[in-house]
């Protein structure tokens, strides 16, 4: 058995078997649906009636991957001019491979499609060297990874309910099944908002164009800066900048930029907390110029500000992963769980699909990786016997081939 029919069999079998759609989907019946094979090609412009016909097609269809529309249309099945668009759902979507990680330079590798150049890490946007813009690309879900992931979230949900009042019944958030997550908002209001609206959504939350002279900074001697107590981002820049001066040491402060005044900084951390904590003048420390304000300003932009795929929240037309289906690059799962739940996640023990079973395999190489309470590789050259979990992950990631 190859390693693809390995792969396709054993998504069939979870169809077949243990499949259940436990995720609540709004409106169904407006919703388009698009479904990737195992032969390379897309199945678009399906709809279904209810989510028990959805649940035939899927374990008679098997699919690689499975999407549903954030968008609601009179008429689904059309094409895209004749569907008829009612809205859509507000949909973010938070992945690893847009946030700077250590990790990353470790096991995430690309290649140029056009000559070739190689690299480590994030992705460029063009080759260093020839200036295309295709890469083939070689990641891996680990757990620190996954983390960075988790905190944009939450940095995200905060801006969404304190600073535009949705409320914790309207959101609704998943574990991608690979390496971010997914934060669906469910509201009247924001379903009719168009690519635009969304668009200043998207750069109100991270923190795009912002002016700093809105908070009162400015080349000048008396600098009338924001206060903690102060709403949306005058209070969060204070706040965070608060926080920063309150625990920076000398390195942290280098780290963010600021290699001047760091011993007048922190020797005279009270005064600066207090003109931070308070309303009004924030230069009460002779020798903390505009300069060093503006960095710490910036540099708090920088760490408060929610790391989202701009793309996905301004397409009003988007197709989305379909939760509780497996994801094709992992075998993972797609699932929801509470916003309460959201520190104590964990995407290795809950998207797990299949818990028996054994493959052999011989694994190219591999990083250490976790998947319930059972540590694996790290691996090179290796052939083995793992369970099916493990080893489907391996195979989807193109690390390991299935042998007899």
């Amino acid at each position: 058995m190859d390693s693809l029919t390995y792969v396709q069999n054993t998504f069939r079998d979870y169809y077949a078997n243990n499949f259940s759609l436990q995720s609540a989907l709004q409106m169904i019946e407006k919703r388009e649906f698009g479904f990737a094979s195992f032969d390379g090609w897309m199945l678009r412009h399906r709809s279904f009636k209810t989510k028990n016909e959805l649940t035939m097609f899927l374990q008679d269809f098997a699919p690689h991957d499975a999407y549903f529309s954030c968008a609601y249309y009179e008429e689904p099945e059309a094409e895209m001019e004749r569907k008829g668009w009612l809205g859509a759902d507000l949909v973010f979507d938070i992945d690893a491979d847009h946030i700077p990680t250590q990790c990353s330079k470790i096991h995430d590798e690309w290649t140029c499609g056009n000559c070739a150049f190689s690299g480590k890490g994030i992705t460029p946007e063009k080759c260093p060297k020839c200036g295309n813009e295709r890469f083939d690309t070689r990641t891996w879900p680990c757990e620190v990874c996954l983390d960075s992931a988790k905190t944009e979230t939450v940095k995200l949900l905060d801006f969404l309910m304190r600073d535009f009042g949705f409320s914790d019944k309207e959101i609704r958030v998943f574990f991608s099944g690979h390496r971010g997550y997914h934060i669906h908002v469910e509201n009247e209001a924001a379903r009719s908002l168009n690519s635009m609206a969304r668009k200043e959504i998207v750069d109100y939350v991270t923190g795009l164009g912002l002016d700093i002279t809105y908070f009162g900074l400015s080349d000048r001697k008396i600098l009338q800066g924001p206060s903690t107590k102060d709403q949306g981002w005058r209070g969060r820049i204070a706040r965070s900048a608060y926080d920063f001066v309150r625990n920076a040491n000398e390195d942290d402060y280098k780290n963010a930029g600021l290699q001047t005044n760091v011993e007048l900084l922190i020797r005279n951390k009270k005064a600066l907390l207090k003109s931070l904590d308070g309303v009004g003048t924030w230069s009460t420390v002779k020798g903390v110029a505009f300069g060093t304000w503006k960095r710490l300003v910036e540099h708090s932009i920088g760490s408060i500000s929610a790391k989202v795929d701009t793309a996905v929240t301004t397409d009003v037309h988007r197709l989305i992963r379909l939760a509780d289906t497996l994801h094709g690059k992992t075998g993972l799962k797609k699932v929801e769980f509470a916003l309460s739940a959201v520190s104590t996640f964990d995407p290795f023990k809950s998207a797990i699909a299949f818990k028996a079973g054994t493959a052999k395999v011989i694994v190219s190489d591999a990083p250490k990786f976790r998947l319930d309470n059972e540590i694996f590789g790290p691996y090179k050259c290796k052939k083995i016997e793992l369970p099916t979990a493990a080893a489907l992950l391996l195979v989807c990631k193109g690390r390991a081939k299935v042998v007899e």
